[in-house]
C-alpha cells in the first residue's frame, strides 16, 4: 500500500511569538498603479477609490493588500478569500469591536495600522494590538497633550522642548495599540490609563513594545499576557503586493529580522 502523502499545516504564529510587519507605500506611480487590488473585497475598493489624495489612496491599499496577503499566507488560504468579522464591543456587546478573521482553529489574532506612507501589520496567537504614526509636529504635541494621563503630561512637561515631540510620539503609539488591544479604540478616553516612559505603571496584564518605524515613524504593539519569548519584525518588500509575486514568506525563521 502506497503512503500518501498531506500538506503540511499552515505556520501559525504561536502563543508565545508576535510577529510584525512593516510595508511602505510603493513611492514610484509606476509602481503604485500597479498595486493588485483585485484581491480587495468591494469595501476596500470603495474605500481606497473614495480618497482625494493619490498618497493616501496607496497607502490604504498597500494596507490591505499587505494584510490580506500575510494572513492568507498565515491560514493557507488565497488572499481574496480572507473573511473578516468583528468581535463584539467591549462597551455594549455590539458587532463593532475589534476585527478579527472568521478562521478561528487554531486561534490567530492581527492587529492593522497605517499612517502616512509606512503600514504596520501585528500577527498573534492572542490579543493584539499595534500602532504606527507620522512624527508629530509640535503643534500637534501642544494640543494632544492636554488629552493624555496626568503622570504622562508630567513626563513630557519633565522633558527639554526638543525631546518632547520623540517623546510624545512613541507615547501615543503606545497609547493607541494598547487602546486596540483592548477593542475600544479611543472611544476610551486617552487619560484613563498610564502608558508613559515606567513599564511598572503600565496596564497590568499586558505587554507594550516600542517598535522602530524607520527615521518619519513611531511604532508600537501591545500584546494580552506575559511577554512573548520571540519577537520578529520584518519589512514587507512593495514587490510582494504586486500581481503575481509570491506569497509573503511567514515562517520565523525566513527573516531578516530587523
Amino acid at each position: 500500500m502506497t503512503a500518501t502523502a498531506t500538506a503540511p499545516a499552515p505556520p501559525v504564529v504561536g502563543q508565545d511569538s508576535l510577529d510584525l510587519w512593516l510595508i511602505a507605500t510603493p513611492g514610484p506611480e509606476a509602481v503604485r498603479d500597479r498595486l493588485d487590488t483585485s484581491e480587495l473585497d468591494e469595501a476596500e475598493r470603495k474605500r481606497t477609490a473614495s480618497f482625494i489624495r493619490p498618497s493616501d489612496a496607496a497607502t490604504y491599499a498597500t494596507a490591505h493588500i499587505a494584510l490580506r496577503r500575510l494572513l492568507g499566507a498565515y491560514l493557507g488560504r488565497p488572499p481574496q478569500d480572507v473573511t473578516f468579522v468583528r468581535e463584539p464591543c467591549p462597551g455594549c456587546q455590539g458587532p463593532h469591536g475589534r476585527p478579527a478573521v472568521a478562521h478561528p482553529d487554531p486561534p490567530l489574532h492581527f492587529s492593522l495600522s497605517h499612517s502616512h506612507g509606512m503600514v504596520l501589520v501585528g500577527v498573534a496567537g492572542r490579543t493584539v494590538g499595534v500602532d504606527v504614526e507620522r512624527l508629530p509636529r509640535p503643534q500637534t504635541v501642544a494640543v494632544c497633550a492636554s488629552a493624555l494621563h496626568a503622570e504622562e503630561r508630567e513626563e513630557l512637561d519633565a522633558l527639554p522642548p526638543p525631546d518632547r515631540q520623540a517623546a510624545f510620539g512613541q507615547l501615543w503609539t503606545r497609547k493607541e495599540a494598547f487602546l486596540k488591544g483592548l477593542g475600544t479604540g479611543l472611544g476610551r478616553s486617552p487619560a484613563a490609563d498610564y502608558l508613559g516612559a515606567d513599564p511598572a505603571r503600565r496596564p497590568a496584564g499586558w505587554t507594550l513594545l516600542d517598535i522602530p518605524g524607520g527615521p518619519r515613524h513611531h511604532a508600537a504593539a501591545a500584546l494580552l499576557g506575559d511577554p512573548p519569548v520571540t519577537t520578529t519584525v520584518r519589512r514587507l518588500p512593495a514587490r510582494a503586493l504586486l500581481p503575481g509575486a509570491a506569497a509573503p514568506d511567514v515562517r520565523a525563521d525566513a527573516g531578516p529580522a530587523l
